[in-house]
């Protein structure tokens, strides 16, 4: 028995556009930061709570207070609540099915590790027809870095289903694949293009343009569990 442990946005939701929107209009309308840099492949923790850290330590010479800190998610979950009542985000193709296959026909259990807040999870993946709370989980909430992150939803998927074998990740990001090689955790890419490209280069075992085809996704998890 495995567990699958699925990044969102960008790997299960169409949702990175609209976060990396409302994440640099909250800076610019709240902290008056302007000019960011949104290759977040240059940060040292690309989660929510550690973009802010490492922003704000840049701008300010200093760790931003809990006071500021609340005062940007409010107005950043305010922001992303209103976009994706305007335009709702897509799921990536085939991901609520799978998420809903896995579980109930297959050897292998979900759970949930993303960069952004939880509650900014939910709104994303409510949008794309899916549900945060079916799910172990962990979020931005429970850590800055995100192999902190992916150990929690670990933990806490083992909590609720037991023991697993073994641990797949799958993710979007050049981010996720280095965690994973911290780790010592098998990735498996979704992406395309140049993505897919720089993902096999960080090491991931194998990459997928979406979640659509079942029968591939399986066939890499069952050669990535056996090997």
């Amino acid at each position: 028995m495995s567990l699958i442990i699925f990044d969102i946005d960008g790997t299960l939701t169409q949702s990175v556009q609209a976060d990396d929107i409302c994440f640099v209009r909250a800076l610019a309308e709240v902290w008056d930061f302007h000019g960011i840099d949104t290759d977040w492949s240059k940060y040292q923790h690309v989660t929510d709570a550690g973009l802010l850290h490492e922003l704000h330590e840049t701008r300010k010479g200093r760790s931003p207070s809990l006071a500021e800190l609340h005062a940007f998610r409010d107005h950043f979950l305010t922001l992303l609540s209103q976009m994706l009542a305007e335009n709702p985000v897509a799921p990536i193709p085939g991901a609520p099915e799978l998420l809903n296959h896995l579980p109930l026909h297959t050897p292998y259990r979900v759970a949930l590790a993303t960069g952004a807040w939880g509650d900014s999870a939910r709104l994303k993946m409510a949008s794309a027809g899916m549900r945060f709370e079916d799910h172990p989980a962990a979020s931005s909430d429970d850590a800055h870095d995100r192999e902190s992150i992916m150990q929690i939803s670990r933990q806490r998927a083992t909590e609720r289903f037991g023991a697993r074998e073994q641990v797949i990740y799958i993710g979007d990001g050049v981010w996720d694949a280095r965690a994973c090689r911290a780790l010592g955790w098998p990735f498996l890419g979704i992406g395309s293009g140049a993505r897919a490209t720089r993902l096999q280069a960080e090491g991931a075992v194998a990459v997928l343009p979406d979640l659509s085809d079942q029968a591939r996704f399986l066939e890499v998890l069952h050669t990535t569990v056996r090997t």
